[in-house]
């Protein structure tokens, strides 16, 4: 059974053509997937899609074995499915970087003293100590990338999706984010214009074009 199964997704913007035109795929276990195609084809469009951030006008997602359309549905979805924004501001709004990182495990039950903990592991398991009590809008755009996948993997997420993950990230950075990426056991959903960013950790990539997706065929 897929984690996520997307069925002919249709989705344009108020006022605007569609964007998803009938886009399909299918994310199983131990699955990375990457998602190509020219800016404005809908690939954050569709990362949204996943967890209920944006609805479709019509097609089905399924999500960890059952169909999702409210935002009820979708809260399951987004505990168990962590989203990599593409632009970091977009995630990260609380004064320091530990208390970002702690926001999501307080928002799931867990105890000051728990959550402390697991902003602790994470910034360790990722080598980002030296930044736990730093103000997080004086981060660097590289700083504030790699603290966001931190925000994310602090939620213990069963699958990871990925939007532009190397965007402002110098190649010190990047390498970091690499070895980060190909240690990790979720499955992914990567988006990324880099070829050879993708190349390094997905092994399938999806091309969307015209509404649709379809096996890329570039190597």
């Amino acid at each position: 059974m897929p984690l996520f199964e997307l069925a002919d997704i249709r989705f344009g913007y108020p006022g605007q053509a569609l964007i998803l035109r009938g886009a399909s795929l299918a994310l199983h276990e131990g699955q990375r997937l990457s998602i190509t195609g020219p800016n404005g084809a809908g690939k954050s469009t569709l990362l949204r899609i996943m967890v209920g951030l944006l609805r479709p006008d019509a097609g089905r997602v399924v999500a960890f074995g059952k169909p999702r359309r409210t935002e009820a549905e979708f809260h399951e979805v987004r505990r168990r499915a962590g989203l990599v924004f593409q632009d970091p501001d977009d995630q990260l709004f609380c004064p320091t970087v530990a208390e970002d990182i702690a926001f999501g495990p307080l928002n799931l039950g867990k105890t000051r003293a728990e959550a402390v903990a697991i902003v602790d592991r994470t910034l360790d398991r990722l080598d980002l100590m030296h930044l736990r009590d730093r103000i997080t809008y004086k981060l660097s755009g590289g700083e504030k990338r790699l603290v966001t996948l931190a925000t994310v993997l602090a939620m213990e997420p069963e699958v990871l999706l990925l939007d532009e993950p190397t965007n402002a990230l110098d190649e010190a950075n990047e390498a970091r984010l690499v070895e980060i990426l190909q240690s990790l056991p979720q499955p992914m959903v990567l988006v990324s214009h880099d070829a050879r960013f993708r190349a390094k950790i997905a092994s399938e990539s999806l091309r969307l074009a015209d509404g649709v997706l379809a096996p890329d065929p570039a190597p």
